[in-house]
């Protein structure tokens, strides 16, 4: 493999000077054309190129964003995923993305590296265990030492930041008015993400809309994330007579609908079923899940959005925002 050459060892070999080669290498019109085309042919000859830590350094910015995402295959994250690193791209930054799985450790020791890394700014989904925890301090760190975090979905209000969310208790109060306008009467409210913000948020939701219908019956099951919501949802489901299920999540939906079946209930006849998140479940489960899209790859595109342009155009006195992004609900196959 060919040694990368150095500004420095091209200039010795052409016998110019480094800021002559570096204003030649960047077409400077200072230069002369005859010394602009000996340095690009040598340039070319060796394949140079810049030092991304030495432009770096000097420009102050990396041009690179850290993201920080609580799972991946879960199809909400990926396609928020493609949406940041479309954005990013179009705008000429680059991203590091990394997986917490959930855990608190990863997510703090993941900031503290790409932080090290002097990315420009973080765009952030926090982890189950932190929600749980509530430790925020790595995030507080960050805005002691003024760098830009837009937190995307899973967001707290104790960090003072951007935030790009979903109207998740507006969402979940639609889903339930559109489960009572259809006949049902007696709904459950299955999750399997019970402990995180936008479960709550959506219960709150859920139980607006029953409050306002005297007729309506409700039921719960929150399952944690460590126990298995096949068995669990079954047996809710053998000792609660209801005619819907409300699931604050896709696999929620998706299991109730899998396990309804094995009971022998009918979809919808038997039981209507909404979930959220419309991903590979929703769109290939039988029937087909009626459910609550919050136009994920969207959401990215507006989070990667307000953090660039808060890196692009720097303002000292700069206010804080929460974008709000809106639900659709979609009507398929698992409701009437």
């Amino acid at each position: 493999m060919r040694k990368k050459v150095t500004l420095k060892q091209l200039a010795r070999e052409l016998n110019l000077s480094i800021s002559t080669v570096s204003k030649s290498l960047k077409n400077d019109a200072e230069i002369s054309q005859k010394t602009i085309t000996r340095v690009h042919e040598l340039a070319d000859f060796y394949n140079y190129k810049p030092n991304a830590l030495a432009v770096s350094l000097k420009s102050n910015k990396t041009k690179t964003i850290g993201v920080i995402l609580p799972e991946i295959l879960n199809h909400f994250f990926a396609k928020v995923l493609y949406g940041i690193e479309q954005e990013a791209s179009e705008r000429g930054y680059k991203i590091v993305t990394c997986i917490t799985n959930e855990s608190y450790d990863k997510e703090v020791g993941y900031v503290e590296m790409l932080n090290y890394s002097s990315v420009d700014g973080f765009i952030i989904s926090l982890s189950q265990e932190t929600q749980i925890l509530n430790k925020l301090e790595h995030f507080k760190e960050l805005k002691r030492d003024n760098v830009p975090i837009v937190m995307f979905d899973r967001v707290t209000e104790d960090v003072e930041c951007d935030k790009v969310i979903v109207d998740d208790k507006k969402a979940s109060e639609t889903a339930m008015n559109y489960l009572i306008e259809t006949g049902c009467k007696k709904v459950a409210v299955i999750t399997t993400i019970g402990d995180l913000s936008v479960a709550k948020l959506r219960l709150e939701g859920a139980k607006e809309a029953i409050q306002a219908n005297d007729e309506v019956s409700l039921v719960e099951l929150s399952i944690k994330n460590t126990e298995s919501p096949e068995a669990l949802i079954e047996q809710f489901l053998k000792d609660n007579t209801i005619d819907a299920v409300l699931g604050l999540d896709e696999t929620a939906a998706a299991v109730s609908i899998n396990m309804s079946h094995k009971l022998g209930y009918k979809i919808p006849e038997d039981i209507s079923v909404i979930g959220f998140t419309d991903g590979l479940l929703a769109k290939y489960s039988y029937p087909k899940l009626t459910t609550v899209s919050q136009h994920a790859e969207d959401l990215g595109i507006k989070a990667a959005r307000t953090l660039v342009d808060q890196l692009d155009n720097y303002e000292e006195n700069y206010q804080n925002k929460t974008e709000i992004v809106k639900t659709s609900l979609i009507v398929r196959d698992s409701t009437y």
